[in-house]
Order: C-alpha cells, then sequence, then structure tokens
C-alpha cells in the first residue's frame, strides 16, 4: 500500500530528530513536484516487476507533508489485525485514515479481523511509528528496534504484548553519536537475508546480541558501512511478485552504493527492483522502504 502526496515537503516538526532530512535546495513547491514524479516511478517499476501496487491520495487538508511515508502510521498482519501507531509529530497524525482500512477491506478483498489503536500514547509522550521504529521478523516474531525520541519502550512493549512478539531494543547512533531515528535505515530483515549497518550499534553487547538474533533465526547478514547506511541502503523491503518471487525493493542511490560482493549475495535470495527517489531522500529523510506499507492481511 503506497500513498500519493500531495503537500510533500521537508517537514520542519520532524527534523530536529531526523538528521538524513532537510538536505533539498527546492522550495516547497517544487519539493512536492518532484516528489509525486518519483512517487509514481517507484510504483510503476514495482507493478512492473510484478509487485501489486494499492495506492491511494493523501488528502489536501489538513496538510500531511510526510503523508508517503504510510508504514508509520500503520502495519497489517497476517491474522487480520490491523495496529495503528502514536506519532511524534502533530502534523503526523492527521495521517491515520480509517478510510483507507476500510477500502482495503471494502474495495480490494482484504479481512480485518481486529483494529489495535496505540495511539493513545501520545497523550503521554511514548511514540512508536510502526515499521520505522520497528524492523519486524514477521516469521520469528521479533521486534528489533532502536530507541529513539520516536521510539520509546513502553509503547514498544504494548505492542509486543498485543501482537505477541519479542522485543530486542538497543541504542544506535550515526558517525556523530546522534541517535539514528529510525531502525528502518539502518536494517532490514527478510526471510532469509538481514542486512544492518552493526557499526551504528556503539555497545558491543547489544550489537552482539542483535547479530546473535539475526544468526540463531538463520539469517545471512550483509553488513553495510555509515556510508551505505547514509545512502539509505539499509532502508530495503523484501516483497513477493505475482509469481512468489521475492524482490528487494530500494532506492537506486542504495543500490548504487552496494559493492559487488553484496549485490552478488542479495541475488542469491531476491531480485532487486530499485528506483532514483533523490528529492523524497534529500527532502524528507527516508526512502523506498518507509514508502511501503506491506499488506500482510488476509484475503476474504
Amino acid at each position: 500500500m503506497m500513498v500519493r502526496p500531495s503537500r510533500f515537503h521537508s517537514n520542519p516538526l520532524t527534523a530536529e530528530s531526523n538528521r538524513f532530512q532537510g538536505k533539498s535546495t527546492l522550495n516547497p513547491e517544487e519539493q512536492q513536484a518532484a516528489a509525486a514524479s518519483e512517487f509514481d516511478g517507484i510504483s510503476s517499476a514495482l507493478e512492473s516487476a510484478g509487485v501489486q501496487v494499492i495506492r491511494f491520495d493523501d488528502l489536501p487538508e489538513p496538510p500531511t507533508p510526510d503523508a508517503i511515508f504510510p508504514n508509520n502510521w500503520v502495519s497489517f498482519h497476517a491474522d487480520g489485525t490491523v495496529v495503528l501507531y502514536p506519532m511524534m509529530a502533530e502534523n503526523r497524525r492527521s495521517e491515520r485514515r480509517q478510510d483507507v482500512i476500510d477500502a482495503l477491506a471494502g474495495q480490494h478483498g482484504f479481512h480485518v479481523r481486529e483494529v489495535i489503536d496505540l495511539s493513545f500514547h501520545e497523550q503521554a509522550g511514548q511514540f512508536l511509528e510502526g515499521t520505522g521504529s520497528m524492523v519486524l521478523d514477521r516469521v520469528n516474531h521479533i521486534a528489533y528496534a532502536c530507541l529513539s525520541p520516536r521510539t520509546h519502550l513502553d509503547a514498544l512493549g504494548d505492542f509486543a504484548q498485543r501482537m505477541d512478539y519479542d522485543v530486542l531494543a538497543f541504542d544506535a547512533v550515526d558517525e556523530q553519536g546522534a541517535p539514528i531515528y529510525h531502525t528502518n535505515v539502518l536494517m532490514n530483515v527478510g526471510e532469509h537475508l538481514a542486512v544492518i549497518c552493526a557499526e551504528a550499534l556503539p555497545r558491543e553487547d547489544q550489537r552482539h546480541a542483535v547479530l546473535r538474533s539475526l544468526a540463531d533465526t538463520e539469517h545471512e547478514v550483509i553488513e553495510l558501512s555509515f556510508a551505505q547506511m547514509n545512502a539509505f541502503a539499509g532502508n530495503m523491503l523484501e516483497l513477493k511478485n505475482s509469481d512468489g518471487s521475492r524482490l528487494l525493493a530500494m532506492s537506486k542511490q542504495a543500490f548504487d552504493s552496494l559493492e559487488k560482493a553484496q549485490v552478488a549475495t542479495i541475488e542469491q535470495y531476491a531480485g532487486v527492483v530499485s528506483y532514483p527517489i533523490d528529492s523524497i531522500e534529500a527532502s524528507a529523510g527516508g526512502s523506498v522502504r518507509c514508502m511501503l506499507a506491506e499488506v500482510h492481511l488476509p484475503r476474504g
């Protein structure tokens, strides 16, 4: 599921916690035009690779400059559960849309058994921004999460208890020692392959615990450098197309940062779909994985 932007621009309410954003030299109108074009390009590239893409248009009011990143406000699960999340920035809370959930059920044939709304944690200043804050190993029910101003233990524990997930929480920082705002910019976990910028985990015990967990769940691990993380190589997502083949979706910047040996390892497990979304990345500090809210709901 993807949301085509209508008021996209670098969000001033998220800039302090997201050091990846605010690098565009375009004005807000130019940022919106560029993002809409890049959105159309990456969604078409996914469809050409056989991935079903369900598009929704962002609502023009109230303004939601980050609506292009729906994975932060909602996740969809194979048991029919939909989870809504507490968002740090007030202007992101309007991204939560019941009409999107209703359309997935009514128009697209997905079964919604239950909606779990965790947004009440916002009242206590506790946030958990979906599969940005958490990287979910859905097979083994493990939630990997780096703690940050957008990811708090109380909300994380609430998710884990309700959804029967084990939590592996850790600290993660960039090269300047600033907290990394979302876990999904430094790692991704697929069915058999994981990528992670392990050097972003400053505590040896936590780094060892995460790598041990990935090994224990029989994942082959590709370790990324800080430079590759900064190019959004950690912000990829494993998908399946209509033939059941695995694909890794990422931006062209992310793909271009990978070494040949890393690409060869990826291609043992999945094909690659990449597309340039330079303006989205520079303006908003998110990449392809952030744009995709994967729908695991059952049909019917």
